[in-house]
């Protein structure tokens, strides 16, 4: 799951973007309305944390902007405003949650994951297909009823191919699944981890179509 986090503070936003890697999200981090404006444009997010007081172009404002493009991403505020007239204005804005600063870190990765099954049509908070199962809330897979270890990265692409179950995903939107702006991948990082999980979880699971990309077929 890609995250834009648009916050100012220095120290704060470190704070969150460490959190959320940790939870299992990459995340990449801007300052400034303007600038994640300009990345909404031009890149594919899953989700946004937004703050409201923001330079340049103001989180309300940086929504409007985005709900006038008729961009769907769901968006979370996380801002110092408290006040009910805020929240609403923000709900109203277009905004699908809304939390008060000071945040726990737990909770803001629990209110990302339900925002990703809404937005997906999922209800459920688990992932199932066949007899595989995972659980993003806890990293916890399941195969045939025993556990599997994964890494964080293999986790990521496994999850994003579920969540996309009968469609193809290129290698780059796998990429950007699990690195954020600041970490560059290795030229075949994409290609060792779906190795790894055909070797933990079967061959047959992780489709290849040459030239094109990798999904994981429908069941039947």
């Amino acid at each position: 799951m890609r995250v834009l986090l648009v916050e100012d503070d220095p120290q704060l936003g470190d704070g969150l973007a460490a959190g959320m890697r940790q939870s299992g999200f990459a995340v990449d981090w801007l300052k400034d309305g303007i600038s994640a404006d300009a990345a909404l444009k031009s890149e594919n997010f899953d989700l946004m944390v937004l703050d409201l007081g923001l330079p340049r172009l103001s989180g309300m404002d940086l929504l409007r902007r985005l709900r006038a493009r008729q961009q769907t991403l769901p968006v979370l505020i996380l801002t110092a405003r408290d006040a009910l007239s805020d929240k609403v204005a923000g709900l109203d804005a277009g905004a699908d949650d809304y939390l008060v600063k000071p945040i726990d870190l737990d909770e803001l990765a629990a209110r990302l994951r339900a925002l990703t099954r809404r937005s997906g049509g999922r209800g459920v908070p688990k992932l199932c297909h066949g007899d595989l199962e995972i659980d993003p809330a806890t990293h916890q897979i399941m195969l045939a009823g025993q556990r599997v270890e994964l890494g964080t990265r293999e986790f990521a692409i496994l999850q994003a191919l579920l969540e996309n179950v009968g469609q193809v995903m290129t290698r780059s939107q796998l990429e950007a699944s699990i690195y954020g702006w600041s970490e560059e991948p290795d030229s075949n990082a994409v290609e060792v981890h779906i190795h790894h999980l055909r070797r933990k979880l079967g061959a047959e699971l992780i489709k290849t179509l040459r030239g094109v990309g990798y999904l994981i077929e429908k069941a039947k």
